[in-house]
């Protein structure tokens, strides 16, 4: 007798002995993958685009792009959000947000793009040899020969444009412009190496234009830097040249961290806090004999630093003194493994020109003087990795700051990596500072104030200066002389620190992300911790196992809020009226 397959919406197979067994489908409702495995799809499918079209101004990468995030969007529209728990709906919500920022920067990169485009009308040649070689298209070498050499005279062609003044750029673009000139001479010795001795007939072609042309393009970024951005050959590491945002662009990136603060709005907070600091400032400078001069109490703090070798030993002793701290007060779990393996590097002298300070997370990165640095330079670097000054920041970079903080990440929900947002990350280095400055068990002299403080009037200024800058109402030297005159820098390390904070290198909201993130927390804190819905060691704890997010999402997860697909910040998370 024949055996009839089940009809219906179910899915059979023969089993081993030739019987029917009966699959059932998923329900209609049942999501074909978890929201999980979504974000670890769409990570690798953006890294698979990104790497196969890999120049970042080429038309095909962008439309590419628009059409995945188009087709992400519309099939999140139809997954069933109501029926998730709440880690899905956090996961929804932070996918969502991923694609819909990652659409807008493909439209604010296209406008920035068209600034540029009459330096750069060879790009397109450039791009289709490229993207040939990428799709393994037929070589033809004498018309790539010819390509190539037309590149070359174009671009000598522009960098006399340039130097008789006839380019027309704002500063801003010009930069951006030498950047992206660099970065298409590497993609074409990308092209070349590729064919090169492989392809004899192709050698022979291109061989001699190729490397005219890259020394041609080499030339005419530097005549770029030298003409438009006022940067000669040799300073490029020292120059400083932003990229202001604007408010609608400040707008932006606030909604896509969900802060629900106008530019204004976060400004005044920066002053709000920073007033704080310099009443408290004011009080240690008293104990210290300086009366209301906290600057002087200041400059007294920064001679405090150790000798020359002993920065490392400064740096351990005090990683030891913040780990066996929390621990012992039972505030957050520190996995034996966490603590003992801490890697620690010097910072080179070249490093410490963006990153004036330590560095942590993985490792810490020890910013000290070299024996090759002039004296000033020595002086200023001493000065500013004073003992009080390396005492916050050990603490901010190790335990329990970043490092533990990326050890957990990576062990815990790992896959939400792919949402960091510097408030997650730098408020939680940052809030821990908050909290140790409000124990009152926690050892601390008037210097030592003073060295918390320094760091706390340093995001408060961080908060200013980028605003500021943003909005269009300071320049990058306008920026130095803020953390000089109101955050008692030295003036290396506020050019450090500026350059650091608009090289291209950080987001545009990196710089308020400190305090912000942390104030975020802090009254998150408050909020459950204070108010008796959970035990504080629970609090760290569970923010360590639930990886990146904004915070806003991080709170309507702990507190389990009532979520929909379209979420809108709302927690007005600031209030220092009581100062």
């Amino acid at each position: 007798m024949s055996q009839q397959a089940p009809q219906g919406p179910v899915a059979t197979e023969l089993d081993t002995d030739n019987e029917y067994c009966i699959i059932e489908a998923p329900h209609p409702h049942e999501p074909v993958e978890t929201m999980r495995e979504r974000i670890e799809r769409v990570r690798e499918d953006l890294k698979n685009i990104t790497t196969f079209y890999n120049i970042d101004i080429s038309p095909a990468r962008n439309a590419r792009l628009q059409e995945y995030y188009d087709d992400e969007l519309a099939e999140l529209g139809t997954l069933p959000f109501d029926l998730y728990d709440q880690e899905e709906k956090i996961d929804y919500l932070l996918l969502r947000n991923h694609l819909e920022r990652n659409v807008r920067q493909l439209q604010l990169d296209a406008i920035k793009n068209e600034k540029i485009e009459p330096l750069l009308p060879f790009a397109a040649t450039i791009i289709r040899l490229c993207q040939d070689r990428q799709e393994v298209k037929p070589m033809d070498a004498q018309r790539a020969a010819q390509d190539v050499h037309e590149v070359g005279k174009r671009v000598a062609e522009l960098g006399q444009s340039v130097k008789a003044k006839k380019m027309r750029v704002d500063k801003t673009s010009a930069f951006r412009a030498a950047k992206i000139v660099d970065r298409l001479r590497l993609h074409l010795r990308e092209w070349f190496g590729f064919y090169d001795g492989y392809d004899p007939m192709f050698t022979w072609w291109v061989a001699q234009p190729f490397a005219e042309t890259e020394a041609l393009l080499e030339l005419y970024a530097a005549t770029i830097r030298e003409f438009l951005v006022g940067i000669k050959s040799g300073d490029e590491q020292s120059a400083i040249v932003g990229d202001p945002i604007g408010h609608d662009g400040l707008v932006a990136e606030l909604r896509a961290e969900k802060i629900p603060y106008t530019p204004d709005e976060v400004l005044r907070i920066g002053e709000k806090e920073y007033a704080w600091c310099e009443k408290e400032m004011k009080k240690a400078s008293r104990e210290l004999g300086h009366g209301d001069d906290w600057r002087a109490a200041l400059e007294y703090v920064k001679t405090l630093h150790v000798e020359p070798g002993k920065q490392t030993q400064l740096v351990k002793d005090l990683s030891k003194e913040a780990t066996d701290y929390v621990t012992k007060r039972d505030l957050i779990t520190v996995p034996a493994l966490a603590a003992e393996t801490i890697p620690m590097y010097m910072m080179s002298p070249e490093r410490q020109m963006a990153n004036p300070f330590f560095l942590g997370g993985d490792a810490i990165i020890v910013s000290y003087p070299t024996n090759t640095m002039s004296h000033e330079a020595k002086m200023m670097s001493m000065r500013g990795n004073n003992v009080h000054f390396s005492r916050s920041t050990v603490f901010h970079e190790l335990i329990p700051g970043h490092h533990l903080q990326l050890f957990m990440n990576a062990r815990h929900r790992a896959y939400r990596r792919m949402f960091e947002t510097c408030f997650s990350i730098e408020g939680w280095a940052f809030h821990w500072e908050m909290i140790l400055w409000d124990d009152e068990k926690f050892p601390k002299t008037a210097e030592n104030r003073i060295g918390m403080l320094f760091w706390r009037m340093h995001r408060c200024c961080r908060i200013m200066f980028s605003i500021k800058f943003h909005l269009g109402k300071k320049t990058s030297e306008e920026c130095i002389d803020l953390l000089v005159n109101k955050g008692g820098h030295e003036r290396a390390t506020a050019e450090g620190e500026v350059r650091r904070s608009f090289a291209g290198d950080y987001p545009p909201l990196y710089p308020a992300g400190y305090m912000l993130g942390a104030l975020q927390l802090y009254s998150l804190r408050q909020e459950l911790v204070g108010g008796g819905m959970i035990r504080e060691k629970e609090f760290h704890d569970r923010i360590m196992r639930e990886g990146q997010m904004p915070i806003e999402l991080l709170r309507a997860l702990l507190k389990k809020q009532a979520l929909t697909p379209d979420h809108k910040a709302a927690w007005r998370f600031y209030d220092r009226s009581e100062n």
